[in-house]
Formats: C-alpha cells, sequence, structure tokens
C-alpha cells in the first residue's frame, strides 16, 4: 500500500506547489503609454529691418591700366623699373635711343622749311612767266599781222601760237602749285608734330602715381613698332570685378540709380579689405552680371589677386535674422506654441552676419511669424506638426 499512495503523494505535493507559485507570485505594474517630448533650443524673434549680404568672389583689375609701347622702330637705350615697383607721376620710366628718333624730327623740319622756300620761289617765278605769258601773246599778234599781209609764213604763225601755249600752260601749273601749298603745308606740319610727339615719347614717363605691372622688355633689346615695354596702373583705381547672380541684379541697379551707398568687406592674405559697390555692367550671362567695387586709394593688393567679399544688400524690412540651422527643407520654421511645433512657411531673403557672434544667420519673411513668438532653431529632421517638445533654459 504505501509503495502504491506514495507516488500519489508526490503528484499531490507538487501540483500543490505549482498552486503556491502561482499565488505567490508577484504583480507587474501596468505599463501606461506616455508620448516622447523632445528637448530644443529656441529663440524669440521680433521682426525688423535688417540689411543682408551677398558673397561674392572677384579678382582685382585696373581699369586704366597704361601699356607703355615703342612709337616707332628702335632699340630700348635704358629701362630703370621692375616688375611692382612703385613710381610717382613723371618719373622717367625707359628711354629709346635717340638716334632712332631724331632723323625723322630733322627730316620733317627739312621738308616743313623746302615748302615754305618753294613757295616764295613760285611766287617769283609766277611774275616771270607771267610776263613770258604777255610777250607770247603780243608774239602772236604781230604774226597774225604779218601773216595777214602775206609778209611770213603759216608755219611762223603756228610756231608763235604754240610758245604762247606753252606760257600760259606754265603760268596755270605755278598757279596750282601755289594754291596746292596750304595743303602740303599742312601735311608737312603734320609730319613734324608726328616726329615730334615719337621723339617726346622716346622717354617714357609715370603719367600718374602707380605700381608697375610687367615689365616686358631690357636694354638693348630692338623694338617693334607699338611693342610693348611695360604696363602701369594707378593705385588709386583699383576695382574688384565679381559676379553677380542675376536674381540680384535689378535690386543693386536700383539702389545705385537711388544713390545708395553699398559697401563690402572681406580679407586679403590676412588682411582686411573694403571696397564699394560703384557699378554694374550692362551686359550680363549665364552667370550673372559682373560687378565693379572700387576699392580704397592706396590699397596695397596686387593686379590680379582673387578677393573675398561680402556686400551689404539694400535694407528688407520685417524680416527674420536665424540660424541656418531653423530651417526645415529650406523654406520652413516651427514656432514653439503651448510645448507644441507648429510649421510655417517662409520666404528667404539672404544671408546675414552677426556681428555679435560672427556667425552666418539667414534672413526670413513670414506673415505668419509675429513678435515674441519662439522659434525652434535646434534641426531636428523628423519634425513634424504638434510634437511635443521642451524647451531649454
Amino acid at each position: 500500500m504505501s509503495r502504491r499512495i506514495l507516488p500519489i503523494l508526490i503528484l499531490l505535493a507538487g501540483i500543490g506547489a505549482v498552486f503556491f507559485l502561482k499565488e505567490t507570485r508577484p504583480v507587474p505594474i501596468a505599463v501606461v503609454p506616455k508620448e516622447r517630448i523632445w528637448r530644443v533650443e529656441v529663440t524669440e524673434v521680433t521682426p525688423a529691418e535688417h540689411q543682408p549680404v551677398l558673397s561674392l568672389f572677384g579678382r582685382v583689375e585696373a581699369p586704366d591700366k597704361v601699356r607703355a609701347a615703342a612709337p616707332v622702330a628702335g632699340r630700348l637705350l635704358e629701362i630703370h623699373v621692375r616688375d611692382g615697383d612703385r613710381v610717382t607721376k613723371g618719373e622717367v620710366l625707359a628711354r629709346l635711343d635717340p638716334r632712332d628718333l631724331q632723323p625723322r624730327l630733322e627730316k620733317a623740319k627739312a621738308d616743313l622749311e623746302r615748302e615754305r622756300l618753294r613757295l616764295v620761289h613760285d611766287r617769283e617765278a609766277l611774275e616771270h612767266e607771267r610776263d613770258i605769258l604777255k610777250l607770247g601773246k603780243l608774239a602772236v599778234e604781230r604774226a597774225d599781222t604779218v601773216q595777214s599781209k602775206k609778209l611770213a609764213s603759216i608755219s611762223s604763225v603756228d610756231e608763235a601760237r604754240e610758245q604762247y601755249a606753252r606760257a600760259q600752260l606754265a603760268v596755270t601749273l605755278r598757279e596750282q602749285s601755289i594754291a596746292e601749298h596750304p595743303a602740303r603745308l599742312s601735311s608737312l606740319e603734320a609730319a613734324l608734330a608726328e616726329a615730334q610727339r615719337d621723339a617726346a615719347r622716346g622717354e617714357i614717363k609715370a603719367p600718374f602715381d602707380g605700381r608697375i605691372g610687367v615689365v616686358e622688355a631690357a636694354a638693348g633689346d630692338q623694338l617693334q613698332p607699338n611693342q610693348t615695354i611695360l604696363t602701369l596702373y594707378p593705385l588709386d583705381a583699383l576695382y574688384v570685378r565679381a559676379k553677380v547672380p542675376g536674381a540680384y541684379s535689378e535690386e543693386l541697379r536700383a539702389a545705385l540709380t537711388e544713390g545708395e551707398t553699398l559697401n563690402a568687406r572681406g580679407a586679403h592674405a590676412g588682411q582686411p579689405v573694403s571696397a564699394v559697390l560703384e557699378r554694374l555692367a550692362g551686359e550680363a550671362d549665364a552667370r550673372g552680371v559682373d560687378a565693379l567695387l572700387r576699392l580704397p586709394s592706396g590699397t596695397n593688393i596686387p593686379l590680379g589677386a582673387f578677393v573675398s567679399l561680402q556686400l551689404q544688400r539694400p535694407a528688407a524690412a520685417q524680416t527674420i535674422a536665424l540660424p541656418f540651422a531653423a530651417l526645415h527643407g529650406g523654406d520652413r520654421v516651427f514656432v514653439v506654441e503651448d510645448g507644441r511645433l507648429k510649421g510655417v512657411d517662409v520666404q528667404r531673403v539672404g544671408e546675414l552676419e552677426s556681428t555679435a557672434t560672427g556667425q552666418d544667420l539667414v534672413l526670413v519673411r513670414a506673415a505668419g511669424i509675429h513678435a515674441g513668438e519662439q522659434i525652434m532653431v535646434t534641426h531636428l529632421p523628423h519634425a513634424v506638426e504638434t510634437l511635443k517638445v521642451e524647451t531649454l533654459q
């Protein structure tokens, strides 16, 4: 009997232990669904007037750059400057061999003097030729009279008339030569002036205070007419030529027409650079319109250097300056209202550099944003309407 009852007792004890453990197990705490809260930074905004900036990248150039060239073929006798030298107005930069210029000048003077003497001789000769013409006319009349009386042959009359025609032609040619004298004199005077000009240009002087760009010849070189010797540009007429996108060209042109001064600032080789927008080009291409920004007098930037500038655009009213992280999708920001996000579409006006932090800001305009509202400046890629957030203090 004990062998039969023992297994039953063990089975009952096991069942009892299971029920005991089931009844004494810990009761789990009920999980209540809770909405996640995102911690974000916000900024309180007030629409105001701001002056956006436009980033430009341009090259320094000098529209008034001078190219000094040889006036005539000749040898370069002296060169007194080198690339990059600063020169003053009137300073001698180079000199051509005067032996290549002086003979032409002397020839022009001699030709002019010969023409003046020729006029004197033509006038004297004209008087004699007119006397000869009168005598020839009398000879023809006498020959006609004699021939009419049958005292002379017809050939003698023809000879007298031929002599008279020759005398008449000589007078006509002499009068024509005298009439052409003013034209010949003007031509020779022009040739003399040209020779004097070239002789004066044989000594190349600086027309203004400036800097030598490139020296392209050396002393002893044989130069051809109009061959470049050196280039020179003024330091008070340097410009930065940069491309302005077409979207901003009309805005800037209108501001210049109204007399508004638009300044630009940047840096070159670690040194600050400032400029003023002076004009826009009259032609455009696919990249935009050329803008010419004048550099201050005495700016020590070499010609051809590249400069990065921030150009002030005309002031924009009712705009808000925000960090770029506040933009979602490029044209949308989120206002925090009662702990939740509210999306607002905005219009990008431009960029602005904060004077306090030096951080680049974006200028936007939106009719749905009012003074005192808080805009999220933390960029949340998954930001949506009504998302619950907590602002960081």
